[in-house]
């Protein structure tokens, strides 16, 4: 991770082509492209990292120069007269640059933006075998933006699961963001990303399909936001972010509150159907309705009533936990209130089972598995941000969250 130790500081508007003079002590990249030689080497300290004209040739320039570069703008290199063959630009401890030479082969551009805190050695040759280098360097980070995704790099999830993004500072410029954000599928599944408000106040993006994945589907995101400017009060993104997952057997967890029933299908069959409590409706106890997604599997944890804004209601260790939102719903084993198990909704707001009933459902789901709730006895829908309830959102609704 690369320090945060001097701001950018831009002396010319991004993008605008520096004009390389040919005259002695020119910078970066005063060279000539000729068809037998290569630019002489200086050793002096004023000219490090520079390049002497030699005496004839063809002008070239560069966009980005000097020790202070601007990051955020693609590498331009434009060669005066003749056609560039090749153009190069690597990076000291990180990928090269690609890029493309335009078609009347004057002008290279690269396909990413210069990342901060980088030296970059550029190399161009032209059609008749002459060539030149010459390096930059682009000014530090003064605040970097960092975020966390999920799921977990060549794990394997349930139908329902989204990918998720959750930043650390604000995004600003999320178009910029997102057209980084690259989701491809071993069957070309049709998905879309939608900005919303994670359940802890940060930005976040999530990429979901327009239905429920089809089980076996493997799935890569390439985040290549090396470069990017997340935008005011954001930071820069200083690397680039990769994770892969395989989408697990087609299960879907029905809740039906009015029942006081839980069911298990995979594959449409029923391998499950047991009575259950939910929510006392009527207040803040209720459960939530809606597509919910399983986040996390956590076993045996201790609930404790005050941390979801409930009093001292309760204080217990619990079995078989499977959390379902981040304001504190789970389904798990709540074998105190047996009396109520497929008659009553009467727990403070999750799904409850007896022992053996939550512990064989506890074996059997996956994390990213929808649990869709249907019945009257609930306070509301569960919301995006809390947990991935991006599900309960209409297609057309969920695609219009996207920056693009």
């Amino acid at each position: 991770m690369i320090a945060a130790r001097r701001p950018v500081r831009r002396t010319a508007p991004l993008g605008r082509p520096v004009r390389i003079t040919l005259v002695a002590g020119t910078a970066v990249l005063g060279a000539m492209l000729t068809a037998c030689s290569g630019a002489a080497a200086s050793n002096s300290e004023s000219d490090k990292g520079q390049a002497a004209a030699p005496a004839s040739g063809a002008e070239i320039s560069v966009n980005l120069r000097g020790s202070q570069a601007a990051p955020g703008t693609p590498v331009k290199v434009t060669l005066g007269t003749g056609k560039l063959k090749t153009v190069t630009v690597s990076a000291d401890g990180g990928e090269a640059l690609t890029g493309r030479i335009s078609a009347d082969g004057r002008t290279w551009t690269s396909d990413r933006p210069a990342a901060p805190g980088t030296t970059y050695a550029v190399e161009a040759k032209n059609t008749e075998g002459g060539g030149a280098k010459a390096d930059f360097t682009t000014a530090t980070a003064d605040e970097v933006n960092k975020l966390a995704l999920a799921p977990g790099k060549n794990t394997t999830v349930g139908v329902a699961q989204p990918l998720s993004i959750v930043f650390d500072n604000p995004v600003k410029d999320k178009a910029a963001v997102e057209k980084a954000l690259k989701v491809s599928t071993s069957n070309n599944t049709e998905g879309s990303w939608g900005w919303l408000q994670d359940y802890s106040g940060k930005d976040r993006v999530d990429w979901r399909p327009k239905e429920y994945w089809k089980s076996g589907t493997k799935v890569t995101l390439d985040a290549d936001l090396n470069g990017i400017d997340s935008g005011p009060s954001g930071g820069w993104f200083v690397r680039d972010y990769r994770t892969t997952f395989t989408i697990g057997a087609d299960q879907v967890v029905k809740v039906d509150l009015d029942r006081h029933r839980l069911a298990l299908k995979r594959d449409g069959k029923t391998v499950m159907d047991v009575p259950m409590s939910a929510g006392t409706p009527g207040g803040e106890k209720a459960s939530w309705r809606g597509t919910a997604v399983l986040m996390a599997k956590e076993g045996t944890i201790n609930m404790r009533s005050e941390t979801v804004g409930l009093g001292d209601a309760y204080d217990k260790m619990v079995d078989s936990s499977m959390r379902l939102t981040w304001s504190g719903m789970y389904a798990h084993a709540a074998p105190w209130n047996a009396a109520y198990f497929g008659v009553a909704n009467h727990s403070s707001g999750c799904v409850g089972m007896s022992d053996a009933n939550a512990a064989a459902l506890y074996q059997q789901v996956r994390v990213g598995d929808p649990f869709e709730i249907t019945g009257a006895d609930a306070k509301g829908t569960v919301a995006e941000g809390n947990g991935y309830g991006a599900w309960n959102v209409s297609w057309a609704d969920w695609q219009a969250k996207s920056a693009l």
